[in-house]
């Protein structure tokens, strides 16, 4: 019987894989690897060109892989998943497929929770129209979930790895100094928050725009007249989870592989990798990501604007008035025209910039 998956392209540290990731899976052994970093397909309610389940269907079809994950993993391993959420169809309200995905592999197959990551996208258009430009009674959807699960409590691990710069106002703290003493919220703040440790310990909110549009690859793909993948996820987060679960010679393996970007970063990072992709037209664009050789990151300095992403404080534009009175309906009935209430502008510029924390 002829092999089910080939080898589609080979590098110094790894290799793009033709086949069923289930097919792949099963010759792989047990225990051997350290990190499943990877996107599936997302379970939606409408059909992408890039091959999805429903999300009704979605626990069934990810079983077998559940079992695959929790063999081939180290007991020192980590299994990453970036997954976004779907909208119920026809109907301003969310599926919870993705939940149950969690609990599923928790409860029916062994994995621990280490800790549940939100991907906020900043540069996500306001999605889905219907509910959020036209009838104005959701907020755009902006955040992936991505669940961090191992086969023990205790992968490895170290956020000394992923630290960020300190915020202005700890270098103002770490400058003027601090008391220490209990808060208000009844945690005991000692001397030792004012000690400056270089970098801070970030959040579990990580904060990336996903607006690729005339990197190598993406020209690559458009120059030999081949499809872009549709569903990539930026290089930045298999990075930040790679650095963050595995030493250099590690073994990763990215089961829905698309256009590559795990084995990229793995190339980049000197991991062992493998990326397992069903689409032959997908494979071919992935090429393109390997065949200059390993890329350095370009090197962007700290003060830089655009590494850095805010929120205003809730509130921020109200006036204090509440405007129309809501629809008893919910927004049920679709109005011919909305007339939107405008609210005041703040009394300076300067307010604009103000951030929680």
């Amino acid at each position: 019987m002829p092999n089910p998956y080939s080898t589609y392209h080979h590098t110094a540290f790894g290799e793009l894989t033709l086949g069923n990731s289930l097919d792949v899976l099963a010759d792989c052994a047990d225990s051997s690897v350290d990190l499943i970093m990877t996107s599936p397909p997302f379970g939606l309610v409408r059909k992408k060109d890039y091959g999805n389940v429903h999300a009704d269907d979605y626990c069934e079809w990810f079983q077998p892989f559940a079992e695959q994950f929790h063999r081939v993993l180290k007991d020192t391993g980590s299994l990453v998943i970036d997954i976004g959420g779907a909208w119920n169809e026809g109907l301003p309200t969310r599926h919870l497929y993705h939940f149950k995905l969690l609990i599923m592999l928790c409860e029916a197959y062994g994995f621990h929770l280490a800790q549940e990551f939100y991907w906020w996208n900043p540069s996500k258009l306001p999605s889905p129209a219907e509910w959020v430009t036209v009838r104005r009674i959701r907020v755009k959807d902006a955040v992936n979930t991505v669940w961090w699960l191992s086969k023990t409590p205790w992968p490895k691990a170290s956020n000394r790895r992923v630290l960020q710069p300190y915020s202005p106002s700890m270098k103002q703290l770490l400058s003027n100094g601090y008391k220490a003493k209990r808060r208000p919220s009844g945690h005991d703040i000692s001397d030792k928050f004012s000690q400056n440790n270089g970098a801070a310990i970030p959040p579990n909110l990580i904060a990336i725009p996903n607006t690729e549009s005339n990197s190598y690859y993406i020209r690559y793909c458009q120059e030999h007249d081949l499809p872009v993948h549709p569903a990539r996820f930026p290089a930045d987060l298999p990075e930040y989870f790679v650095r963050m679960l595995t030493d250099k010679g590690d073994r990763v393996i990215d089961p829905f592989g698309g256009s590559g970007i795990t084995g990229e970063v793995c190339e980049r990072l000197e991991r062992h990798w493998q990326c397992i992709e069903l689409s032959e037209d997908y494979l071919k664009g992935a090429v393109g990501r390997f065949e200059r050789g390993v890329q350095k990151k370009p090197v962007i300095p700290i003060e830089n604007d655009s590494n850095y992403y805010r929120i205003p404080r809730p509130g921020i534009l109200w006036n204090g008035e509440h405007g129309e009175n809501l629809a008893q309906d919910g927004g049920k009935t679709r109005q011919s025209r909305v007339v939107d209430v405008q609210p005041q502008e703040p009394e300076s510029s300067s307010d604009l910039g103000k951030t929680s924390g």
